[in-house]
C-alpha cells in the first residue's frame, strides 16, 4: 500500500532513522562486492545478458500463446491451471483450494507475487493459517513486519533483533545468542515440526516452461524443497511475465539469477517439477496464473521492459536511493528501482504515482541488471505519463506556463543572451535573501527550500567569452 503522502514524505521518515541507515548500508555493499566478484568469473557474461534480454523480449512479444502452451503442458502432466484476472480472484482460487483438502493450515515458500496480493491476510480471514518458512519471511511475520528487500526482506533488522524477537515469539528457542549460525538453527528446528505436518503447501515461481509445463523455483535455504515435496497439495500463485518459451531457455536464466542475487555459480537448492508424479511428491499440483495489471503493463511499448524482471534484487543493492531509506518507503513489495517502474504500471498510475521519482538517474539499476531493463529510461518515460495524466492542476499549469516560457527564451540567440542577464541581476538579489522560500509561491518554493541559490558570477560565460576571444 502506498505511504500516506507518497514516496517523498516516506522517505524523510527513512532518512532519518540512522540505524535502518547502517543495516542497509552493511548490507547492501556486502551483497553487491559478493556479486561483483562472481559475475567477474564469467567471461562471457554481457553476452548471457543479451541472451537473457532476448529471451524475456520474445516471451513477452507472444505472452498469449506462450501461456495456452504452458496451461496446455501442465494439464498433460496431471495438473491444473487457474486464470486469476486480479488478485482477489487468485485470494479466492487459493482459499477454495485449500478449504477442499479439509485442511486449516498451509506452509508456504517466499513468494512476491502472494505478497503483491496480500494472500495471507486474505486466506486469514478465512480461517486458514499459513506459516512463511523462508527465514527472513519468517522474521517478518512473526514481528508483523512487511518485507523491504526482493533478496533479504528482512533487511532492515540486524541480528540482535532478530534475536529479542525469537526469545519472544518462538515456542522453545533454547539457547540463544546472536550468531547467524544460532538464529537459523532455532528457526528450522520451530520449521521442522510444520513441515512434517504440513498437507498443503503454497509457493511462487522464477520460471515455469511454456515447451514442458515445467515450473521452477530456486533458493538457498531448504525450505522450499520441503514445500514442493512433502505436502500432498501444491498450489503455485505465478505472474505471467514469469513463463519462458522453451526448457533450454532455463540454461541462461539458471546462470544469471543466481550470480546477480545471492552472489552464488548457482543456487543450492533448485526445484524443478512437471505436473504430478503418481508415487513421488504433491499428489495435487495447482497453477494459479496471475494477470494483477501485467496486460496493462504490456500494453505500453517502453513501459513493459518491467516484465521482464526476474527478481534478482541487483538493482536495489546499488541504488543510492535505496540504501537511504530502505523498502518500505516504496509502500510495495517490490522495492528500489524495479519497484519504481513496475508498481505504478500494475496499477496503471492510479497508485505509486510518486515512485517514478523515487530512483535517480544514474544508470547503475541499468549496469546490473542481468536481463539489461533499460530502467533510467521507462522512469523518464513514467515520469512523461503521469504529468500528462495530471495535467490541469494549478501547479501543473503553472509548471506549464513556465517551461513555455523557457522555450521561448532558447528559441532565439537574442531572447536567450536577454533571459541571462535579467536572471544573473535577479539572483544577485534573490542570493541575499534567507528565508527565499517562504516568499517565492509556485512550484519553486518546495525546490528552494531544500537548496541553496549559489552567489552569482559577475557576468555570464558568454559575456566574458565575448570580452577575451580575439
Amino acid at each position: 500500500m502506498t505511504p500516506a503522502g507518497g514516496f517523498p514524505a516516506a522517505a524523510r521518515a527513512a532518512v532519518a532513522d540512522s540505524q535502518l541507515r547502517a543495516n542497509l548500508r552493511g548490507a547492501t555493499h556486502a551483497i553487491r562486492d559478493k556479486r561483483a566478484a562472481a559475475v567477474a568469473e564469467v567471461a562471457d557474461w554481457e553476452e548471457l545478458r543479451e541472451a537473457g534480454r532476448l529471451i524475456k523480449e520474445r516471451a513477452m512479444r507472444h505472452l498469449d500463446r506462450h501461456l495456452e502452451d504452458l496451461e496446455a503442458a501442465v494439464i498433460a502432466a496431471g495438473g491444473q491451471v487457474h486464470w486469476a484476472p486480479d488478485g482477489a480472484a487468485a485470494n479466492r482460487i487459493v482459499g477454495d483450494l485449500v478449504a477442499a483438502t479439509g485442511s486449516a493450515e498451509a506452509v508456504k515458500v517466499k513468494s512476491l507475487a502472494t505478497d503483491e496480493i496480500g494472500l495471507n491476510d486474505a486466506l486469514a480471514a478465512r480461517g486458514i493459517d499459513v506459516l512463511e518458512t523462508d527465514l527472513a519471511e519468517l522474521i517478518n511475520q512473526l514481528a508483523g513486519d512487511t518485507s523491504s528487500h526482493i533478496l533479504v526482506p528482512a533487511i532492515h533488522r540486524n541480528r540482535a533483533e532478530i534475536r529479542e524477537l525469537f526469545l519472544r515469539e518462538l515456542p522453545d528457542p533454547g539457547e540463544l545468542d546472536e550468531t547467524p549460525a544460532a538464529l537459523a538453527g532455532a528457526a528450522r528446528r520451530f520449521l521442522r515440526e510444520r513441515f512434517l505436518r504440513a498437507e498443503v503447501a503454497i509457493s511462487g515461481a522464477n520460471f515455469a516452461v511454456a515447451e514442458t509445463g515445467t515450473v521452477g523455483v530456486v533458493e538457498s535455504e531448504g525450505n522450499g524443497r520441503m514445500c514442493t515435496t512433502l505436502p500432498r497439495t501444491l498450489i503455485t500463485v505465478m505472474g505471467i511475465e514469469k513463463v519462458l518459451p522453451r526448457l533450454s531457455d532455463l540454461e541462461v536464466m539458471l546462470q544469471l539469477l543466481p550470480r546477480s542475487s545471492t552472489a552464488e555459480r548457482m543456487n543450492p537448492y533448485t526445484s524443478l517439477w512437471t505436473g504430478v508424479t503418481p508415487g513421488d511428491g504433491p499428489e495435487g499440483f495447482h497453477l494459479v496464473l496471475l494477470d494483477a495489471g501485467r496486460t496493462n503493463a504490456l500494453r505500453d511499448e517502453v513501459g513493459r521492459q518491467a516484465l521482464h524482471c526476474i527478481r534478482c534484487s541487483a538493482c536495489l543493492n546499488v541504488c543510492p536511493v535505496y540504501e537511504r531509506t530502505g523498502g518500505h518507503a516504496y509502500g510495495s513489495v517490490y522495492p528500489g528501482p524495479i519497484g519504481a517502474i513496475l508498481t505504478p504500471q500494475l496499477s496503471d498510475l492510479e497508485s505509486g504515482a510518486t515512485l517514478p521519482w523515487a530512483s535517480s538517474l544514474c544508470g547503475a539499476c541499468y549496469d546490473v541488471c542481468p536481463v539489461k531493463i533499460d530502467i533510467p529510461t521507462v522512469l523518464v518515460h513514467l515520469r512523461g505519463e503521469v504529468v500528462r495524466r495530471e495535467a490541469g492542476g494549478s501547479k501543473d499549469a503553472a509548471e506549464r506556463l513556465s517551461m513555455k516560457a523557457a522555450a521561448y527564451a532558447f528559441g532565439s540567440t537574442t531572447r536567450y543572451r536577454r533571459a541571462q542577464r535579467l536572471a544573473l541581476r535577479a539572483l544577485r538579489v534573490l542570493a541575499k535573501v534567507p528565508v527565499l522560500g517562504r516568499l517565492v509561491p509556485g512550484p519553486l518554493a518546495a525546490w528552494i527550500t531544500v537548496r541553496d541559490l549559489p552567489e552569482p558570477p559577475p557576468e555570464t560565460f558568454g559575456d566574458w567569452w565575448r570580452g577575451r576571444r580575439p
